[in-house]
């Protein structure tokens, strides 16, 4: 998307109210999203491992990464403004939910970087099926630090305030990142050092891979889902919650009654699509090998990962459906979330 100079000169002056708080703070009802705040379009070296354990292995693709950015109302190098790093679901970048966001987020001084992982790898696939076999959780993983690496370079960004907000498909890739086994390989692979993620936002993310080496990196995580959703198990997604406790992370789980998956989404709905998961069931091993619960196949390159998911993935669908009162509330969670994130200390 091209970066339109005027326009977002013009956007930026319009939200003057945020640009004067010196450390941004997430009001409880968030500013509509200037219109014309375009974003810039950044290319970011990145690569494509396709499971956790080929995250900076010698054999690994490079990709360039691309970047939707949206500068921080207000943040100068000697006033730096924290980020927040979006990752797209299945069904690709939204403008009603990633861009959405992302320009609310600037209006109010903070960064945001969306990520869209599928882009950066149309050699591989374009379909929506070929994507979710050819484009795994783990190519997005290495562009969320790539992009991390890219803020941490900017003046103007605190690179020890940058949360990981992911949706659905990207959802579980910000669990994944969590993970500190997966964070120290993706770290090493990108020059981060000790620099990680300050938050974890997963939406709407499928509970249906674990851990065998529970540690995290100690960020606190945000899980929320609607009732409704029937793509998620909460007896799972409680569990994995559990889990991410015992490894280090401070976890707190909202569910929305009646709320549907993607409530902040395109379609009105509610629409019935996809194919249920309840099927699978997927173990990170310490060697951080993906593989199936119980007889323990490893997934290795597409073949695998196809098989895998043929043998669980569901013949039925799930409900999907826009619900902006949802929304205003999944807001103001995400709000006291990153307020908490961005104000704790560093180091």
């Amino acid at each position: 998307m091209p970066f339109r100079l005027r326009a977002s000169i013009f956007a930026l002056a319009a939200v003057a109210p945020f640009a004067a708080l010196a450390s941004p703070t997430v009001p409880e009802r968030w500013p509509d999203a200037p219109p014309a705040m375009a974003g810039q379009a950044v290319t970011v070296p990145s690569s494509s491992p396709f499971v956790p354990r080929d995250l900076g292995g010698p054999q690994v693709p490079d990709a360039q990464a691309q970047v939707t950015w949206f500068p921080p109302a207000g943040a100068t190098p000697g006033r730096k403004a924290p980020a927040v790093v979006l990752l797209h679901g299945s069904g690709g970048v939204l403008d009603a939910r990633e861009l959405t966001y992302g320009r609310q987020l600037a209006a109010m001084g903070i960064g945001a970087a969306v990520v869209d992982v599928f882009a950066a790898r149309r050699d591989l696939a374009t379909s929506f099926v070929d994507r979710i076999i050819e484009i795994t959780e783990t190519m997005a993983i290495a562009d969320a630090y790539a992009t991390l690496a890219w803020l941490k370079a900017r003046p103007e960004i605190d690179a020890d305030r940058v949360a990981l907000w992911g949706f659905s498909y990207g959802a579980m890739s910000s669990i994944f990142a969590a993970n500190a086994g997966i964070a120290d390989r993706a770290a090493g692979r990108f020059g981060l050092g000790p620099t990680r993620f300050a938050g974890h936002v997963a939406f709407y993310g499928p509970c249906i891979t674990t851990f065998d080496d529970e540690r995290t990196t100690g960020a606190p995580v945000l899980m929320a889902w609607g009732d409704g959703d029937e793509l998620m198990n909460p007896v799972r997604c409680n569990a994995l919650a559990d889990e991410l406790r015992a490894g280090g992370s401070a976890v707190r789980t909202v569910v929305y009654p009646g709320a549907y998956h993607q409530w902040d989404g395109n379609w009105a709905g509610p629409r019935r699509i996809g194919r249920l998961l309840d099927g699978c069931g997927f173990r990170v091993d310490n060697d951080l090998v993906v593989r199936t619960d119980g007889i323990g196949v490893p997934m290795t390159n597409p073949f695998t990962r196809k098989l895998m998911l043929a043998l669980c993935v569901g013949s039925e669908g799930y409900l999907m459906g826009r619900d902006d009162a949802v929304r205003e509330r999944s807001n103001q969670e995400v709000g006291n979330f990153l307020n908490s994130v961005f104000a704790r200390p560093r180091g």
